[in-house]
C-alpha cells in the first residue's frame, strides 16, 4: 500500500552510456513461486525481482504454508509442498497491483480443496477478470465476482474440475497461463489455442520442473497426473524494463549504451523489432541460454528513428512496451501508426488514452484510436503529467525528457516499486538524473 505521492522532475538533456543490468525479469520472476511452491522438493532461485508484484505473489504463497527464504540479493528458495501441499489461508490474499498474480493464481486456487479470496488496490479492483473466470467457470469452478466481473474474487475449493479446449478470443499469456495451471488439477487435458503467439514462461518453467507440455502449433496442452519436481532457475534481466533504456538510448545525443544479460525469449522480443523497423541500431551480443530462456546483451546506440506502421503480428510480443515505444514514436521523422492494441485499455491504467493525453501536453501529435494510436514525431517540450499510478507511464515519460525541451515532472510514481524499484537510481548512473520528491 502507498501512502505517500511520489512526483518525479526530469530535466531536459540527459546522456546515455555505459553498461547496466536491469532486474530480473517480473513474468518469470512470478512463475518460479508459483511452479516451485507446488513442486516436490527445494528449488533455489537467482535473479529474482525484489519489487512489489513479485512479494505479492510470495507473501500469498506463504500464507498457504510454504516457507519461502529471501530474496536475498536476488536469491530465493523455496521449499516445495507438492501439487496438493498448499493449505487454506487464514485471511484473504492482498495481491497489491499485480495482475499476473490475480490471473494465474485464480487458475492455480481453482483445483484446491480450500476456499480462498484474492483482492488487491484500488488500480487492480478495476481491471477485468471475466477474461479468466468464465473458462474456469466452464471447467466446472466456483468463483465469484463483482457485478462488473472484478476483483475480490472468491474461489470455493473442493470443487471437481474437467479439461476443457479454449479458443482464447484476445491473446494473452496471462490467460492461457491461468488454465493450463487449473488444467494440472482438471481431469483429462487442457488445451488453450491462441490467436497469436504470447509469451510461452509458464510452458517452459512447466518443463524446466518436469511436467509435460504439449505444443502443437497455436494449441497448448496439458494433462493432469503428473508432478513437478524441483529445480534451479536463473532469471534473466527483464525486456520490459530493459526497452526503457533501448529506447532511450535510441533517441538521445551521442549514446551508446549495453544492457547485461537481457531475456530474449522470442514470445518477448517485439520491441527489439519494432525499434530495428523503426531504424534503430541494436546488436543483440552473446546469446545463450540460462535456466529454460534465450539470454543475450544488448547494446544500442543513438539512430535517427523513423514513423513506421506497426505490424500487428507484433503486438503482442510488446504489450507492456508500447507506452515507452509510443515515446520513440514521438521522437520519429514521420508517422507511427498502432492498431490491433486494444488490450492496451485494460492495463494497469487505459495505457492508449493515458500516453496519448500525456504526449499532447507535451506538444507531440498523438491521436488514440479503439485500438490504438496515431503518433506524428516531433518536438517534444516540458510539462506536468499524470501517471494515473501506472509504473509504465511514469518510466516512459521520464525516458522522454532526453529529448525534452523543457522539464518534464510526473505526478503519482510510487509504482515504479513494482516493477523497477531500481529506475531511479540506475536511470542516473547512465546519465539520466531523476529528482524524486515525496509527499
Amino acid at each position: 500500500m502507498h501512502n505517500q505521492s511520489i512526483t518525479f522532475r526530469v530535466q531536459p538533456g540527459g546522456m546515455l552510456k555505459g553498461e547496466a543490468r536491469v532486474p530480473g525479469d517480473k513474468s518469470v520472476s512470478h512463475r518460479s513461486i508459483m511452479l516451485g511452491s507446488i513442486a516436490e522438493g527445494t528449488t533455489h532461485v537467482s535473479g529474482f525481482l525484489d519489487a512489489e508484484d513479485c512479494l505479492s505473489t510470495m507473501k500469498a504463497f506463504q500464507a498457504m504454508g510454504v516457507q519461502i527464504e529471501g530474496p536475498n540479493d536476488g536469491k530465493v528458495t523455496i521449499h516445495g509442498v507438492g501439487l496438493h501441499g498448499l493449505k487454506a489461508p487464514k485471511e484473504p490474499l492482498y495481491l497489491g497491483n499485480s495482475g499476473t498474480s490475480m490471473r494465474l493464481l485464480s487458475g492455480l486456487l481453482a483445483g484446491q480443496s480450500f476456499d480462498s479470496v484474492l483482492t488487491g488496490d484500488p488500480s487492480l479492483s478495476r481491471r477485468p477478470m471475466k477474461r479468466v473466470t468464465d473458462p474456469l467457470r466452464t471447467m466446472g469452478a466456483v468463483i465469484n465476482t463483482t457485478d462488473k466481473g472484478t476483483s475480490p474474487l472468491e474461489i470455493k475449493g473442493g470443487r471437481f474440475l474437467k479439461g476443457i479446449h479454449y479458443d482464447m478470443p484476445v491473446a494473452s499469456a496471462q490467460v492461457k497461463s491461468c488454465l493450463l495451471l487449473a488444467g494440472l488439477y482438471a481431469e483429462g487435458s487442457t488445451s488453450v489455442f491462441e490467436p497469436a503467439p504470447t509469451r510461452d514462461h509458464t510452458e517452459r518453467m512447466l518443463s524446466g520442473f518436469g511436467y509435460e507440455v504439449k505444443r502443437d502449433g497455436a494449441k497448448v496442452t496439458v494433462s493432469s497426473g503428473g508432478k513437478l519436481t524441483a529445480c534451479d532457475i536463473d532469471v534473466p534481466s527483464d525486456i520490459s524494463s530493459a526497452a526503457f533504456f533501448m529506447v532511450g538510448a535510441s533517441i538521445a545525443n551521442n549514446a551508446d549504451v549495453t544492457l547485461q544479460h537481457v531475456g530474449i525469449n522470442p514470445t518477448r522480443t517485439g520491441v527489439i523489432d519494432i525499434l530495428k523497423l523503426m531504424g534503430a541500431l541494436i546488436e543483440v551480443i552473446n546469446p545463450r541460454e540460462a535456466g529454460g530462456e534465450q539470454v543475450a546483451d544488448i547494446r544500442i546506440r543513438s539512430s535517427h528513428l523513423k514513423g513506421i506502421k506497426i505490424p500487428e503480428e507484433l503486438v503482442p510480443l510488446a504489450i507492456d512496451e508500447f507506452p515507452v515505444l509510443f515515446v520513440a514514436a514521438a521522437c520519429a521523422e514521420g508517422e507511427t501508426i498502432l492498431t490491433g492494441a486494444e488490450e492496451l485499455r485494460v492495463k494497469e491504467s487505459d495505457r492508449i488514452q493515458v500516453m496519448a493525453d500525456g504526449l499532447l501536453t507535451l506538444g507531440i501529435d498523438a491521436r488514440p484510436t479503439p485500438d490504438g494510436m496515431i503518433v506524428k514525431g516531433g518536438v517534444i517540450g516540458g510539462g506536468r503529467l499524470e501517471s494515473h499510478g501506472d509504473h509504465r507511464i511514469a518510466m516512459a515519460f521520464s525516458i522522454a525528457s532526453l529529448r525534452a525541451t523543457a522539464d518534464i515532472i510526473i505526478e503519482d510514481c510510487a509504482n515504479v516499486n513494482t516493477s523497477f524499484p531500481t529506475f531511479v537510481s540506475l536511470a542516473g548512473k547512465l546519465g539520466l538524473p531523476i529528482n524524486v520528491q515525496s509527499s
